[in-house]
């Protein structure tokens, strides 16, 4: 085949360092902004973006170039590194890992909706419990002693 030919979406989560409430009302209209663009650059799509004080979602397209982990390095250094200029925020850092989970076109409607939803969603879940249950919903084994670091 001479072509290649992909649909890949992939929600990602991730925190802030320690899990610090760092992204304030002012700060994550432009840091969700920011992030599309850096994912653009990457010729990718957000599709959806929202966050939290301490963490943020996506639901990302990227071409098949390009490795999940090699654009989730990029995203998060020049997001680090464009807080550190815009505000006073001279602390603020992502975690070092993250989360990725695959999504069909069928279910990408409802990952929309619940990235969408993040306000009304952590009124009744901590992010802790939000990610505990993403690893376990999708399969993904992990070691408790490691999985905040």
């Amino acid at each position: 085949m001479a072509h290649t030919f992909a649909n890949l979406l992939t929600h990602v989560i991730f925190s802030t360092k320690d899990r610090q409430p760092l992204i304030s009302r002012d700060l994550k209209p432009d840091l969700l902004a920011y992030v599309g663009g850096i994912v653009r650059e990457l010729q990718g799509k957000c599709v959806t973006a929202n966050s939290m004080p301490d963490h943020i979602h996506l639901l990302l397209w990227l071409p098949p170039s390009v490795a999940i982990a090699e654009a989730l390095r990029i995203v998060k250094t020049n997001s680090s590194r464009w807080v550190h200029r815009k505000s006073a925020h001279r602390g603020f850092a992502w975690q070092t890992g993250y989360g990725a989970f695959s999504v069909s076109q069928s279910n990408a409607p409802s990952v929309v909706k619940y990235i969408g939803e993040q306000d009304k969603h952590h009124q009744r879940v901590t992010f802790q419990e939000e990610f505990v249950n993403f690893l376990k919903k999708n399969g993904v084994h992990y070691d408790v002693r490691y999985i905040w670091e």
